[in-house]
C-alpha cells in the first residue's frame, strides 16, 4: 500500500499464512502466492523493486531472551526463521532488480555484537548493491512509538540516497479512538487482577514490566504480534470500570490504514496482523524517495 500510493504497482506477493492471505484477497482481489523458501526465483516475474521483512524474533531483544531462556539458537542459528534472510538474497541474485527495501527491528543492528548486521550487509554488498539504512519512529505519523531498521539498495552505485525527513506530525491516540466499542473488549475482573499482580511483582523486582495504560493525548508502546494474549502492552482506561483493548480497527489506525482497509478475519488473527505490519506512511515516505532513482 506504501508503495502504491507512491505511484508503483505490486507485480508479485508471496504469503504463507492462510489467515493473512484471506486479508490480502479481500483488499487486493488476488491470492498471494505461498511459501517462498519453495518458490523458484525464475518463476517470479521480473520487477524493479524488491520489498521484504524478514521474521524479526530472532533478532528482537524479546525474541533473543526468549530464545535464551530456552537454551535455543537465535539469529542466524535460528534453523527456521532467521534463514528467511538467504530467501531474499536468492531472489535479488536471480532478477538484480534497481532496488530493494527491507525491514525489520531495530536491534537487528546490534545483536550478536553486530555480527549479524555485518553478515546481512556483506551479503548484500557481494550482491552489487550499494546499501543505505536508518531507523525509524513511526511516532511522527501515527501515536505508535515504533522504532525499526530500514535498509535501502541500489545497483547504481552513483546514487546518493537520502531517507526522508519525517516531519513530527504530533499524532495523539485519542484521535485513533472509536466512540462506540463493545463490552468485549473491556477486560475481565480476572485478568485484570491478574496483570496488576504480574505488574506489582516485576515492579518489587526492579523490573518493568506489566501492562501499559496508554495516554489519549501522547503515543502507545509498540503494537506486537502477541496483542491478542491480553492488550497488556496497550490498554486504554475507561472510567469507572476495568481497562480495554484497542479494537482491532483502532490497531489498523495506528499503523496508518484507512478505515476502507477490509478485516475479514477473527479479532485474534486482526491483532496478530497488524501486530505483524509495518507503518504504511513510513512505507510510503520512504517509498517516494526510492522511486525518484527507479
Amino acid at each position: 500500500m506504501g508503495f502504491e500510493d507512491a505511484g508503483c504497482k505490486c507485480v508479485f506477493s508471496s504469503e504463507w499464512n492462510r489467515y493473512a492471505q484471506k486479508t490480502y484477497i479481500a483488499n487486493f482481489g488476488e491470492v498471494p502466492f505461498g511459501d517462498i523458501t519453495k518458490i523458484e526465483a525464475k518463476d517470479i516475474p521480473s520487477f524493479d523493486i524488491l520489498t521484504a521483512g524478514f521474521p524479526c524474533q530472532p533478532f528482537s531483544i524479546a525474541g533473543v531472551s526468549k530464545k535464551n531462556s530456552l537454551h535455543k539458537k537465535h539469529g542466524f542459528d535460528d534453523e527456521t526463521q532467521g534463514t528467511l534472510f538467504f530467501d531474499i538474497v536468492r531472489i535479488l541474485k536471480h532478477h538484480k532488480p534497481k532496488a530493494f527495501l527491507l525491514e525489520n527491528v531495530k536491534n537487528l543492528k546490534a545483536h550478536d555484537q553486530g555480527r549479524t548486521f555485518n553478515v546481512i550487509r556483506n551479503n548484500l554488498l557481494n550482491l552489487g548493491y550499494n546499501i543505505f539504512y536508518k531507523v525509524f519512529n513511526a511516532k511522527n505519523y501515527v501515536p505508535q512509538n515504533r522504532e525499526r531498521i530500514f535498509i535501502v539498495g541500489f545497483l547504481d552505485h552513483s546514487i546518493d540516497f537520502h531517507f526522508p525527513e519525517i516531519a513530527d506530525q504530533k499524532p495523539k491516540l485519542k484521535d485513533i479512538l472509536e466512540k462506540n466499542v463493545n463490552e468485549k473488549y473491556t477486560l475481565t475482573d480476572k485478568l485484570w487482577k491478574y496483570l496488576q499482580a504480574y505488574k506489582e511483582k516485576h515492579n518489587k523486582a526492579g523490573n518493568g514490566f506489566g501492562y501499559s495504560i496508554a495516554d489519549p493525548e501522547s503515543t502507545t508502546r509498540t503494537l506486537s504480534a502477541r496483542y491478542y494474549k491480553d492488550g497488556s502492552e496497550i490498554l486504554i482506561g475507561q472510567t469507572g470500570k476495568n481497562p480495554r483493548r484497542l479494537t482491532p480497527r483502532e490497531c489498523a489506525r495506528l499503523q496508518g490504514f484507512e478505515d476502507n482497509f477490509k478485516i475479514p478475519v477473527s479479532d485474534t488473527q486482526a491483532y496478530k496482523q497488524f501486530g505483524n505490519s509495518v507503518s504504511v506512511p513510513v512505507i510510503e515516505g520512504i517509498s517516494k524517495e526510492i522511486k525518484k532513482y527507479v
